[in-house]
């Protein structure tokens, strides 16, 4: 059986790699949380497209590399899109000295943890949610 995790592209030309894998470590994660997947899109867009998206929905007016939103019905069961900026992923590889893989994996994994009850308001949800995000990007299987 297929993992419903899906990739579309707005107003950018990218395509993660090794998709089969990402899925995997995906289903994976959220498995080991104690959820189950039903559906977990990514799209990866512009900043612009993102940025409307935040304006439009979160009353933002910045820019930003993430925005999830949490489309579950039930209880543990994960139905979420995922949009990642791909211009800030870039960006910030480039000024954390990092590479874009590293910096995209960290990204959707940060996202899925929304979906999986991780905040990053305070200090402390934020030192756990990177926390979190590290030792699930020590599991990838890319």
């Amino acid at each position: 059986m297929a993992i419903p995790v899906f990739f579309f592209e707005e107003d950018t030309q990218f395509k993660p790699k090794n998709k089969a894998k990402l899925r995997e470590w995906l289903k994976a994660t959220i498995i080991a949380e104690g959820y189950t997947l039903s559906e977990l899109n990514y799209i990866f867009c512009s900043d612009t497209y993102l940025l409307a998206m935040n304006q439009q929905y979160l009353d933002h007016d910045t820019y930003t590399d993430v925005i999830t939103f949490d489309n579950s019905e039930l209880k543990d069961v994960i139905v979420g899109d995922i949009f990642i900026s791909i211009d800030r992923i870039r960006e910030n590889a480039a000024q954390f000295s990092g590479n874009e893989t590293d910096e995209l994996h960290r990204v959707m994994i940060h996202g899925a943890l929304h979906l999986l009850g991780y905040k990053d308001k305070t200090k402390a949800d934020k030192n756990l949610m990177t926390e979190k995000e590290n030792f699930y990007l020590a599991k990838r299987l890319v």
